[in-house]
């Protein structure tokens, strides 16, 4: 058996959960080329932003395309000193505030209300995090009346003022961003953190019961996420966990990174159930992954705009992210990829155009045909080489030879997630591969349940250059999605490191 090539194994009868949508989300940051330049550029020379708004049309239709369905907004450590009330009403009035978190300037041009409109006619919802920096609960308590009230009172008719006649319905808030961090301002220890986001968790549902909190927590598998879920379980509808992957120049690191995620789902899904059995609850609670990505800050340092130039390997570590997600469908709910724009993000502005990273690809197949209900999903790996051994980044999932031995489901060179769809009246299993070997390729069997009949055409959207450094810039596109229609024996090759995404590949009979 040393030899024999992995296998995939998929049940239709095996429904893990739906896909939720809002699992490719985004997330709008105060951060370099983020906002100014990126989705906001008034007056540009070369005619590309709406003379009205000053928003990017290309960004727009670009975003569009992705199918965003929820923004988070306005950080990121950004939040932790932002005083939302600077970025309201005429622009000639508002003030300019040094900003601590990536020591630059802030201008307050672009706001709360043109973070609304700019999600409107994004066709998207917007996402708030809450300053636990240096905010207080009044300036919450302002900011939500502001967003939702539709009484006679201060900041609800301070909106109407400012030309905004109607509530806007603002769903989910998040209490604070990444409070645990040393390099935030207004830091907290995990008990302080609690106590304090329980105060104001009562008080933001009493002025609007129907909003959704989400909690602030770490990698999902750190003693603060236990700490805060144990407390914060009876009030919050989310529990936010933040992780990045990183390559430090090597391929295998980079793809393998997103393992430490999924360790961190499974633990932070044990945890959930712990704090719900504490507090005797019977209710929704589920994670909320509102920052994701390849990020390596030596590469792309935060307080230089972040603006990481992606290569194929980080195309394939992004499509391994978004498995994660879809075999993970019935915890993670929210997961939003940092950033949108520019800052280390799948697309990149000038003030002439724009191009589509490398990660862009895999985002777009996963968006528009990763969706329905996700499938359980088995990859055989009778060959030892079938499974890497090696280092991660993060390092919470590595050397097999020392670390828990299941960890090795986690690490197989194929991975693979599936959707059950339907399709202009037809049901069909797609199915997203990454082959995260530089070396190898595998043909692959596919090996679907009893009900389905494998079709004889299927349609493969692959990502794959010959080089994996290579990338893609205003002057050519080397990396970019290839549609090929083909013959389908049950087998398939994959090449080496390469994604195939939605095999629309079988048709099921019956119900």
């Amino acid at each position: 058996m040393a030899n024999s090539p992995p296998s995939i194994h998929i049940d239709p009868a095996r429904i893990i959960d739906e896909v939720d949508p809002r699992i490719y989300s985004g997330f709008t940051e105060h951060m370099g080329r983020c906002i100014y330049g990126g989705l906001y550029d008034p007056g540009n020379e070369n005619g590309l932003s709406d003379p009205n708004t000053g928003f990017r049309l290309d960004v727009l239709d670009v975003l569009r395309d992705l199918k965003v369905p929820l923004v988070r907004y306005p950080g990121g450590n950004f939040v932790s000193s932002y005083r939302w009330q600077d970025g309201i009403g005429p622009k000639e009035s508002r003030p300019r505030r040094p900003e601590l978190a990536w020591l630059t300037e802030e201008s307050n041009q672009f706001g709360t209300d043109e973070f609304i409109s700019w999600c409107r006619t994004l066709g998207t919802e917007p996402f708030i995090c809450l300053n636990m920096g240096t905010g207080t609960l009044e300036d919450a308590l302002a900011w939500l009346e502001y967003c939702n009230s539709s009484a006679n009172t201060f900041y609800a008719n301070l909106r109407r003022k400012n030309g905004h006649n109607e509530p806007y319905g603002v769903k989910y808030w998040a209490l604070g961003n990444e409070v645990w961090g040393p390099w935030q301002v207004g830091q907290m220890e995990s008990q302080d953190y609690a106590k304090k986001a329980f105060q104001w968790a009562k008080a933001l549902k009493l002025l609007d019961p129907s909003i959704k909190l989400i909690s602030c927590g770490e990698t999902g598998y750190a003693d603060w996420d236990r700490v805060t879920l144990k407390k914060l379980a009876p009030l919050v509808d989310f529990h936010s966990v933040h992780q990045y992957t990183v390559s430090q120049g090597k391929h295998l690191v980079n793809v393998m990174g997103p393992a430490a995620a999924e360790k961190g789902i499974e633990i932070t899904r044990s945890l959930i159930d712990l704090a719900k059995i504490e507090n005797g609850l019977n209710k929704d609670l589920t994670v909320c992954f509102d920052e994701w990505n390849v990020w390596d800050p030596v590469r792309a340092p935060g307080e230089k705009g972040a603006e990481e130039h992606y290569d194929l390997s980080d195309a394939l570590a992004v499509a391994a992210w978004l498995n994660v997600f879809v075999r993970k469908a019935d915890i993670v709910k929210i997961a939003c990829i940092a950033q949108s724009v520019n800052v280390i993000s799948p697309i990149i502005t000038s003030s002439k155009g724009l191009f589509r990273q490398t990660t862009y690809y895999p985002l777009h197949i996963f968006s528009n045909l990763m969706r329905g209900s996700s499938l359980d999903v088995h990859v055989t790996t009778p060959s030892a080489d079938a499974v890497y051994t090696g280092p991660t980044v993060p390092n919470f999932v590595h050397d097999l030879t020392v670390h828990t031995p299941d960890s090795a489901k986690l690490t197989k060179y194929v991975d693979v997630s599936a959707v059950l769809a339907s399709d202009a009246g037809r049901r069909e299993i797609r199915v997203a591969i990454v082959n995260r070997s530089d070396t190898k390729a595998f043909t692959v069997p596919l090996l679907f349940g009893p009900n389905a009949k494998v079709a004889d055409d299927i349609r493969v959207y692959e990502v794959w250059s010959p080089d994996l450094k290579d990338a893609n810039s205003f002057e050519e596109e080397k990396v970019k999605t290839v549609v090929k229609d083909e013959k389908f024996t049950g087998m398939y090759t994959l090449k080496k490191h390469s994604f195939q995404g939605a095999f629309a590949c079988v048709l099921l009979d019956g119900d």
